[in-house]
Parts: structure tokens; C-alpha cells; sequence
């Protein structure tokens, strides 16, 4: 399953409760996420299982895509639309060899190098970040939108940004060429996540004008 890479990505937060993963997924989607990434750091084999499971049906009835990850076995276990390789996450090779037709993405954090290689085996898009600052990975190396021009002029591949991603900052990195953006804290740490959801949609609709 290949689809189009743009607009609001919504990736999980560290959630062991089921259900209530369940209900911020789906208002996330209702509000317009256009892809949803599954990710857990904390959860067992098992729990991951259960939740990816839940959370497939979910995007499922939206036509949303549903993308685990690191986890390989967990997304052909399930049958995910798609898989997400970070650095350590495996051999994208062997990724796009086990599922042919599915969304493979990877982070490629500052390095054009990486994305260049990710595209030559196969990836359909291309991650970079941190653009700001994230509670969810403090520390990690800046990315730039010239490494994003760059990206987009050499690989043809949508790229998405992730990385202390909210609101208010979006636009900026919408207008130097980023495809999507990645979110979980301003997503699904805000009150209402499906107004949320809703205004980031309204962002990209507004970059289309």
C-alpha cells in the first residue's frame, strides 16, 4: 500500500492503556491526521501486538494508513500499511524485501548521506529532525530546511519533519518544502485532540492556497 505523504502524521505516545490509546487515535484521525504511526518504547511484545492490532482497525475504517514502529515482525504480524526504520530499527533492505508493497520510511535525523542511501533501497520517504526542541528525544542533533531542499532536489521522495513540531511552528517548515510532519506531544498532550488535529489540517489547507 503506497499513498501520499502530507499532512498531519500522527505518531503515538508511550501509552499502556488500550483503550484510551485507542480513543486519542481516533480522534486524531477524525480531526484529519492523514497517517498514523504506532509507537511504543515501553509496552511489551505482547501489549504492542494488541495495541497495533486496535489501532489498524481504527485507521483501517478512516483510509488512513497505520505505520509501525522499529518493529518488523509486529507490522507483518498485523499487516501494516507500513513500517518505520530508525537508525538502530533494522536493515532497510531486508524491510522493503519483506514488505514489498508497503510504506517504508526512515529517519534519516541531519544526514543527506542516510537519506540518500534509505532512497537507493527503497524507502518511500524520508524523515528528518529534530527541527526544535522535543521532550520526546531532548538533545538529539538539529536539522535545517537546507537539508530539506537539499533532500527534495536530490531524492524526489516526500520528507517529513519531526521534532518539537507544534502549532504554531509548523507553517515554517511547511513553506521550506516539508511534506508532513510528524507530532506527538502537541497532538496528543493538548486538551482537545481533535480540534488539534483539525487546526494542523487547516495549516497544510492554507499552504495549498
Amino acid at each position: 500500500m503506497r499513498t501520499d505523504i502530507r499532512g498531519l502524521y500522527a505518531v503515538t505516545p508511550d501509552e499502556i492503556d488500550t483503550a484510551r490509546l485507542a480513543r486519542l487515535v481516533q480522534d486524531a484521525v477524525d480531526g484529519g491526521a492523514k497517517l498514523v504511526q504506532y509507537r511504543n518504547k515501553i509496552a511489551s511484545h505482547a501489549l504492542r501486538i494488541e495495541q497495533a492490532r486496535a489501532l489498524l482497525a481504527i485507521c483501517r475504517s478512516a483510509n488512513v494508513p497505520l505505520i509501525v514502529n522499529d518493529h518488523l515482525d509486529i507490522a507483518r504480524a498485523i499487516g501494516a500499511d507500513g513500517l518505520h526504520l530508525g537508525e538502530d530499527d533494522g536493515d532497510i533492505a531486508r524491510a522493503r524485501e519483506a514488505l514489498p508493497g508497503a510504506i517504508l520510511g526512515v529517519s534519516c535525523y541531519n544526514e543527506i548521506d542516510r537519506a540518500v542511501r534509505a532512497a537507493r533501497l527503497g524507502a518511500d520517504y524520508v524523515a528528518f529532525g529534530r527541527f526544535f526542541e522535543s521532550t520526546t528525544k531532548p538533545g538529539v542533533i538539529r536539522a535545517s530546511l537546507e537539508l530539506v531542499a537539499a533532500a527534495k532536489a536530490r531524492l524526489k521522495l516526500p520528507v517529513v519533519g519531526i521534532g518539537g513540531i507544534s502549532l504554531e511552528n509548523s507553517p515554517g517548515l511547511i513553506a521550506g518544502g516539508v511534506d508532513a510532519v510528524a507530532v506527538i506531544s502537541a497532538l496528543f498532550s493538548a486538551k482537545d485532540v481533535r480540534a488539534t488535529a483539525r487546526a494542523f489540517a487547516r495549516v497544510f489547507e492554507q499552504a495549498s492556497k
